[in-house]
């Protein structure tokens, strides 16, 4: 983040970047998912509903997978862009 005078410049969007959110954002909802198809069954005691659990159980590692695809594109990327610049350093 670079700081210019008083306010920090946000960085610009890299490669990856909106499939780290993407993938955040999904794991997360698969967490409020399962607690709350888990929770009510826990209270009262009455076995929950098992598709809902599986299928909401799915969404997490979906967006761990999703979150990892992003933080991959982002470190290729920076790999080569490194790599260019290592080999096209000019003579002094």
């Amino acid at each position: 983040m670079a700081v210019t005078g008083r306010h920090a410049a946000p960085d610009p969007a890299r490669p990856g970047d909106a499939l780290v959110r993407v993938g955040a954002f999904v794991f997360l909802l698969g967490v409020v998912a399962v607690v709350a198809a888990v929770v009510p069954s826990v209270l009262t005691g009455e076995p929950g509903r098992l598709p809902l659990v599986v299928l909401a159980g799915s969404l997490l590692p979906l967006g761990l997978g999703i979150a990892l695809l992003g933080l991959l594109r982002a470190a290729r990327t920076a790999r080569r862009s490194a790599r260019r610049r290592r080999t096209h350093v000019p003579s002094a």
